[in-house]
């Protein structure tokens, strides 16, 4: 084998921790591994000159884009808070374009999948990123396709990670592709992070919608469904409360919200139960009926559906301390 080198795009404004948790997985890898098996990081950007992190934290590269003209086994590029709405690097673009793809794997953490739309490597490519702003990758880059609810995606060469901290889960699964599910593990303990989480991103974010105007046939069933979660709730009872046949209603759930009003009821229903699992201690029933299921089964059902969690694990995981 051979020393494996890592290429880890930067850029002013980065977010830190991008950076410093998949470099902490390659480093904690290699107090596993003999000298001549071992990762080598760079930071590579626009020039060696400090730039400044998403935190204040001062990083300098290791490599200007001009110095790395060569290919790496690895290349990644960090996100940042301000890349979603940023113009396009064509510096950076240029480097990936002739670098980046000549890597063994090259890819992403969190809103890094911008830098690669911008280069053109995401095309016909199933890709991810944070779920605030899967949305607008998939606008900006349509021949993609965005998984919204994956901690990481992995097509062919091309690697991508949900949001800052999915970028460690990415790094674990690398290492464990190079050496094995073992030192992965022994990497996540050593970190002490879940080797591999249960789940996609949606358990970390909302799965509501924005209400709409109070006033609107969407709005008043939003505001009843919210109030009334224990009633029966079939498209039916909602075409009534918004005044129109159940047609209507279900083509403006569509047409407007992206979704069907099952799917509507159904998301408030998890969302409430999520608060319920996370702030109290009761039992699986009493959440279940308070949210609207008709059991725990049901409960359960939709949770590994829509979220890939049980509800039990879903408390274990963010049950907010007493």
């Amino acid at each position: 084998m051979a020393i494996r080198e890592v290429a880890l795009v930067i850029f002013d404004g980065v977010q830190a921790l991008d950076v410093a948790g998949p470099l902490d997985v390659f480093t904690a890898a290699n107090d596993f591994l003999p000298a001549q098996d071992r990762y080598r990081c760079l930071l590579v950007a626009r020039s060696r000159t400090p730039l400044r992190s998403s935190n204040g934290m001062w990083m300098t590269a290791d490599l200007s884009f001009d110095e790395a003209c060569r290919s790496f086994h690895t290349v990644l590029v960090a996100g940042g808070q301000r890349l979603p709405d940023s113009p396009p690097d064509e510096a950076m673009s240029a480097w990936l374009r002739r670098w980046g793809v000549t890597a063994d794997r090259y890819g992403s953490i969190c809103t890094g999948a911008f830098a690669l739309g911008h280069a053109g490597l995401l095309d016909g490519r199933t890709v991810t990123t944070h779920w605030l702003c899967s949305a607008k990758l998939a606008e900006t880059f349509p021949a993609a396709n965005v998984e919204r609810d994956r901690i990481y995606a992995r097509d062919d060469r091309l690697v991508t990670s949900a949001g800052v901290t999915a970028g460690i889960d990415l790094t674990l699964a690398l290492v464990g592709e190079d050496h094995g599910s073992a030192l992965s593990l022994a990497c996540a303990k050593g970190l002490v992070v879940v080797a591999q989480r249960q789940g996609g991103q949606s358990q970390f974010s909302p799965l509501l919608l924005p209400p709409s105007d109070a006033a609107t046939p969407l709005g008043k069933v939003q505001a009843y469904v919210m109030e009334h979660l224990g009633e029966s709730l079939p498209v039916e009872r909602l075409a009534e409360i918004a005044g129109v046949s159940a047609r209507s209603i279900a083509r403006l759930f569509v047409r407007d919200l992206g979704l069907t009003p099952h799917d509507f009821v159904e998301g408030v229903r998890i969302d409430h139960a999520r608060n319920l699992l996370e702030a109290t201690e009761s039992p699986l029933k009493i959440v279940a009926f308070e949210c609207g299921f008709a059991s725990p089964d049901q409960m359960r059902s939709a949770f590994q559906r829509r979220l890939r969690i049980t509800p039990v694990r879903y408390r274990e995981s963010f049950r907010m301390a007493g």
